[in-house]
This record gives C-alpha cells, structure tokens and sequence, in this order.
C-alpha cells in the first residue's frame, strides 16, 4: 500500500476534515490508479493506493479510508471478496465501497447492492469525473442517504 499525504500540504485555513479525506484505491492496472490518483489529489482527497484484495483488506485495517474505490477483477482475492470481508467484519461494515469494474451487466450491479456497496462506476470512465462522484456519495452518505445509494445500483437512477 502506498499512501499519498494532502496535496496541499496542509495549506489554507479552510475545512480540514475536508482536505484529510481518504480514499482507498484498489486497482491491478496501474494506469487506472495513476489517473484516478491524480484527479483525486487534485480536487483535495488523500488517496492510499493498494494493488489488490489482499492489499486493500489490510489498508482498509490500518488507515480507515473514508471512501474505498474497488476494481472488481483482480487476481487472487477479487473485488466482491474483499467487499464480502469488509461488509462481514465489526469495524468496517461502514465504509462505503464504490466498485470500479468493466462489467457492466445488471447482475454485477445486482451484486455490488447485495454487498452493501454505494456506487459503480463502469469502465471506461471519465476520470475527470471521479472526485465528484466520491464527492457526492460522501455528501450523500452524511446526509443519512447510504440505503437509497445502494437502492440506485439496481439501476432505478
């Protein structure tokens, strides 16, 4: 795992806990990582990288990411293992897993619902698009919104 500090070197007087947002992403391909790495630092989010389940199910135990970003296809332990373990264990059920996947098909979203996930993002994807969408499913999420984000993976929008 590899964790990225602030960007912003802990500048500017404004909202703290906004800058010290962290997001796990959980990706083989290090292309994905790299371009979702840079446009996430670049709207203000800490970003821990990890290059697989094993990876992920330790950082998620050691840093306690606001926000896990979750390739699906892995080798070894994929995504919907380390989404079953975190959704399994005491202290981790809470943190919102957004899946990142080239499966697109209805049963895969169908999955990520059973899972307890708030998002999935297919790919390709806009990656300009990224931070917004973590933005937005933290915001929602701290507006008492988790069970209607994971409603909205079946495809009702």
């Amino acid at each position: 795992m590899r964790h990225r500090p602030d960007p912003g070197g802990g500048s500017g007087g404004g909202r703290p806990d906004e800058s010290a947002r962290l997001v796990l992403l959980v990706d083989d391909e290090q292309a994905i990582r790299t371009i979702c790495r840079v446009n996430l630092e670049g709207d203000g989010f800490a970003v821990a990288e990890a290059t697989n389940g094993v990876e992920a199910l330790e950082a998620v135990r050691q840093a306690r990411p606001s926000l896990v970003l979750l390739d699906v296809m892995m080798p070894s332990v994929d995504g919907w293992r380390v989404a079953e373990q975190l959704h399994a264990e005491e202290e981790t059920p809470e943190i919102p897993v957004v899946f990142l996947s080239a499966r697109a098909e209805h049963e895969d979203r169908l999955r990520a619902q059973e899972l307890g996930a708030v998002g999935y993002v297919v790919k390709p994807f806009d990656p300009i698009e990224l931070a917004g969408i973590v933005r937005d499913v933290l915001e929602r999420i701290a507006r008492g919104e988790r069970d209607q984000l994971n409603r909205e993976l079946s495809g009702h929008e």
